[in-house]
């Protein structure tokens, strides 16, 4: 009997230390980590070149006076929109009105003059045949009638001279745009082309120049040769929104100082967001990457070895994997190699992942909850003040 009751007891302490030391694996065993992850998909993403440029005005006009005057009128506001055509600006035209009558009344007396020569030229004519005259003399009164005709052209001419200056007096717009700030105002002496009187920038359209690396010049060409290479411009301070334009103009020599080379893009800027001299961003895109691998930017990761993503296998155990980037695009990673699309990458909760690790992937429902949750107010101890006590 001893010996039955010695073996049960020694049977019994080998199964507790069993359940025991099962007990404790269980317990070392760390949970899975509760990460957020995505499957790649495919997608077409645009490659995109960012770079700054400067907005310009498509047509700029600063105009100067063609004749020498005073102002006598400024007939804009300063950044009024004019048309083509609209007075801007007026010289005083009392001078050349005069001018214009006298050269009118030369040729109006050159106009007298031939038509007496015509007469003589005619008389004189029949009276050589009638043997009365001279051949001699004839040719005298013929050579008066053309005289007379030369001085009619030249008085003519010198008439037309002093109405164009007349007419200079006006000043128009050129151009349909908007006129700037007042240079010039009543009084004001102008000098022939030297004596600006306003500027007229014409803003729709725009144009946008930027600078491009050279290294990017044969894939631009072959850009161009299809169809028209469209670029997206937004203001530094407001990426948010985009307005779209196109290329239409490409340099034919590359600054050697710089290593670049100058492009330019057309803009309508219908609502004249953008004005000249602005600094703009500009994506340039320079192909589309079709049916591409594509996952988050917050799954990628750097480490000493480039890029890489942590990919759920199917025991939900993680594993790294390096991945090239072939572009990036809106949040949105385009992977050159790698990863193949279908594969789950984690997202968020990559700090407590090392390779092998087990994680657990939150529900969309579960991670809206965690967003929600308002973060918990440290209680009010002993130590704390109000701002009585604390002023006391």
């Amino acid at each position: 009997m001893k010996s039955t009751g010695l073996a049960l007891l020694i049977a019994g302490t080998l199964v507790l230390g069993g359940c025991s030391e099962g007990n404790t694996k269980k317990k070392s065993e760390p949970p899975p980590v509760p990460v957020t992850a995505v499957k790649a998909g495919t997608r077409d993403v645009p490659v995109l070149l960012q770079i700054v440029g400067r907005a310009e005005a498509f047509e700029s006009v600063a105009l100067k006076s063609r004749v020498d005057g005073q102002v006598s009128s400024v007939q804009f506001t300063e950044g009024q929109h004019v048309k083509q055509g609209d007075i801007l600006v007026k010289l005083d035209p009392t001078d050349f009105v005069a001018r214009l009558q006298q050269a009118e009344a030369v040729a109006a007396r050159d106009e007298a003059l031939i038509a007496k020569t015509r007469s003589d030229t005619a008389r004189y004519t029949e009276l050589k045949q009638r043997n009365f005259v001279s051949e001699e003399k004839v040719n005298d009164i013929r050579t008066n009638e053309a005289t007379a005709n030369a001085n009619l052209r030249a008085s003519k001419a010198a008439a037309e001279v002093a109405r164009l200056q007349l007419s200079y007096t006006t000043i128009r717009a050129p151009i349909t745009g908007i006129v700037g700030a007042r240079v010039v105002f009543p009084g004001s002496a102008v000098k022939t082309n030297e004596t600006i009187l306003a500027v007229v920038n014409r803003v729709r359209p725009l144009l946008v120049g930027f600078s491009v690396p050279e290294k990017y010049l044969g894939r631009i060409r072959s850009a161009r040769t299809g169809e028209e290479m469209k670029v997206n411009v937004s203001v530094p301070s407001d990426k948010a929104h985009q307005f779209e334009g196109r290329v239409r103009f490409l340099d034919n020599t590359v600054d050697p100082a710089t290593g670049t080379i100058l492009m330019k893009a057309e803009l309508p800027n219908e609502e004249e967001k953008f004005m000249p001299g602005q600094f703009l961003n500009v994506s340039l895109v320079l192909e589309t990457l079709e049916d591409a691998v594509t996952i988050p930017s917050e799954a990628l990761q750097q480490g000493t070895d480039g890029s890489f993503v942590f990919v759920v296998k199917s025991d939900n155990t993680v594993e790294v994997r390096n991945v090239g980037i072939a572009a990036s695009n809106a949040g949105m990673i385009a992977i050159a190699k790698g990863l193949v699309s279908g594969e789950t990458v984690v997202t968020d909760g990559q700090l407590r992942l090392t390779p092998g690790t087990k994680v657990r992937i939150k529900e969309s429902g579960e991670r809206a909850e965690k967003a929600e949750k308002p973060a918990a107010m440290p209680e009010a101890g002993p130590s704390a003040q109000s701002p009585a006590n604390a002023a006391g």
